[in-house]
């Protein structure tokens, strides 16, 4: 029986300025999905001395939609650059006004679809894998896809000793994060490219495929439990940091150098009864990516502040400084890619045939690019009707 695919990030921990909501139930369909820490919470719009500035509500503002809030997920990992820059720097909230930005903080892929299809989050932002896995689950009910967020910052790095070339990793232990994570998908499919055979569930087979958390990747591989590590970024620059080589970045196994890495998705059923909210959040998304190609030093130092306060640790400059420079920030949701990646999710075993026909909706996005005076983005033809 396919396995869902999961979507693994970094720890999740500590708090955001703005009140958050408590951890979710796992489903019993989930596989390998990470328990969430109990987050704690202060009150939004204290009038605290610690309250930054970013989060608070412009004088005169208006409510958008009629909403109190807006409930935003995202995981801590640069990958996600674009909701923590959005965060750290109050894109967010100046865009809804005084509707309140409430932020919720995931380590794995099903948790954050699990509380969207539960209502304790409204959008949020997540890898190819879990989106694809969560609309084919619910038969195209429960999220679209509404824009882009990151292209890259995935890489294959090894022990220089044990591995010289790509054809040495034949026989060796390579970590992905998690059965069926975006990464996996993609590793299996690199190991079947080369004419190799691997047991996609057990991971067995010419490479030895384990799955292990993000966070403790390095120590694994410190360890020599693993030789190497088909992983996402800060965790790729994490184990350069100690002592090991990139051999293959991924970004250039695609045409153009470009794949989806991080979309944005919301609720359907928030997307139809809270138009404007959602185009306040795209529009705040697009303001942190400009911001991110305009200042990219400045936007940097932003989300390393935002991964402190969320994590209550930063990344060193030999860890932050390759890892954000391998990432490629776009409002493109770069549509054709996701299909490609859910058919190698079925060439793996891991993924029954999807219907993925209306997952898109780019609509609200292209209003706000058009009106921003941006390029409009491309559904690939997979957009709701």
């Amino acid at each position: 029986m396919p396995a869902n695919l999961p979507e693994s990030g970094l720890r999740s921990t500590g708090s955001v300025r703005a009140a958050r909501s408590g951890p979710f139930r796992r489903g019993v369909t989930v596989l390998a999905a990470l328990p969430l820490l109990a987050l704690a919470a202060c009150g939004y719009g204290s009038k605290s001395d610690d309250t930054p500035s970013a989060q608070k509500v412009a004088a005169g503002a208006q409510k958008i939609d009629g909403l109190d809030s807006v409930r935003i997920g995202y995981f801590g990992n640069l990958t996600h650059g674009t909701a923590l820059v959005g965060v750290h720097k109050g894109y967010f909230q100046k865009a809804l006004g005084a509707t309140e930005a409430k932020y919720q903080i995931f380590n794995a892929g099903p948790s954050e679809i699990e509380a969207l299809n539960s209502g304790a989050i409204d959008i949020g932002w997540i890898g190819p894998s879990p989106a694809i896995n969560g609309y084919t689950k619910s038969k195209g009910k429960n999220l679209r896809i509404i824009g882009g967020s990151a292209s890259g910052g995935v890489k294959l790095v090894v022990d220089p000793e044990k591995i010289k070339s790509l054809k040495d990793v034949k026989g060796k232990k390579i970590a992905t994060p998690q059965l069926g994570n975006t990464q996996d998908v993609a590793f299996l499919n690199w190991i079947a490219e080369q004419g190799w055979k691997v047991d996609a569930e057990s991971g067995k087979g010419d490479v030895s495929v384990v799955r292990t958390d993000n966070k403790v990747t390095p120590d694994a591989y410190k360890s020599g439990s693993v030789d190497g590590a088909w992983v996402p970024e800060p965790t790729a620059s994490k184990l350069v940091a100690e002592g090991a080589k990139v051999l293959l970045d991924e970004s250039d196994l695609w045409p153009d150098k470009k794949f989806v890495i991080t979309n944005i998705i919301v609720s359907q059923t928030f997307l139809k009864e809270h138009p404007k909210a959602v185009e306040a959040v795209l529009k705040a998304s697009v303001d942190a990516n400009k911001y991110i190609t305009a200042d990219p030093e400045g936007a940097k130092a932003a989300a390393n502040a935002q991964l402190k306060e969320d994590s209550g640790k930063a990344l060193p400059a030999k860890v932050l400084d390759p890892a954000w420079k391998s990432i490629q920030f776009t409002d493109d949701p770069l549509a054709a890619t996701l299909n490609t990646e859910a058919q190698h999710a079925v060439k793996a075993g891991l993924l029954k045939d999807p219907l993925l026909d209306g997952i898109y909706d780019l609509a609200p996005l292209n209003k706000v690019l058009s009106a921003a005076g941006e390029s409009t983005v491309d559904d690939a033809g997979l957009g709701a009707k």
